[in-house]
């Protein structure tokens, strides 16, 4: 009984928490929003794929998950997806800015477009700066929170993926580094995770 009852509260480290995850609709970010609705907290999934989006979020219970379209390049709309979630839940507890793409197979740099390359470090730099600005906006009076940004393995060698993809995973980190000292002291975590290949919808496209 005793077991149970650990292992139940186990299952719930998250009770209470509100948590806003970009490329919530598929992959690792899908994956963290079904594992945190099953540790307690309230889910917002922020991302472009509406269908898949609103998909996942039926699959979970109705009054602990939502959905926001957000592209993560446009600032108004992180400004929204952080407002939906406020608004909804009440507070911010979490962000993770997790929305990615790996760009073209393309790793010879003569062949390299710079709209390509400008198209990835949007994405998966300018998505997680402009995540991070509009958290802390809601972080900060609070002087509580969490920012969890996903780089990749990618961020700290070279010659696994694009140059967009590595330049800006590489960017991710720094970023991270930067902000953790700067919100530290307030009370708000940052961090990264660098995750190897997984087999998302995005890495099988990638290595077909």
């Amino acid at each position: 009984m005793a077991t149970a009852s650990l292992v139940s509260a186990a299952l719930k480290r998250l009770e209470g928490k509100v948590a806003l995850i970009t490329g919530g609709a598929s992959g690792i970010g899908e994956a963290t929003a079904r594992l945190f609705s099953q540790n307690g907290a309230k889910v917002v999934i922020a991302d472009i794929q509406d269908d898949q989006g609103h998909s996942v979020c039926q699959e979970l219970h109705k009054s602990s998950a939502s959905y926001v379209h957000c592209d993560v390049t446009n600032e108004k709309d992180i400004e929204n997806a952080v407002n939906t979630a406020v608004s909804k839940y009440g507070k911010l507890d979490i962000m993770f800015n997790n929305a990615g793409i790996v760009g073209v197979n393309n790793t010879n740099i003569l062949e390299y477009e710079l709209s390509e390359f400008q198209r990835v470090i949007n994405v998966n730099l300018v998505g997680v700066f402009l995540g991070t600005k509009h958290a802390s906006r809601v972080m900060i009076p609070a002087r509580r929170g969490s920012i969890i940004n996903t780089a990749s393995i990618c961020g700290s060698i070279g010659g696994a993926a694009t140059h967009g993809y590595t330049s800006s995973k590489h960017a991710v980190v720094g970023l991270t580094r930067n902000t953790a000292v700067e919100l530290g002291p307030i009370g708000i975590r940052v961090n990264c995770v660098l995750p190897y290949v997984v087999l998302s919808p995005m890495a099988k496209k990638y290595f077909k």
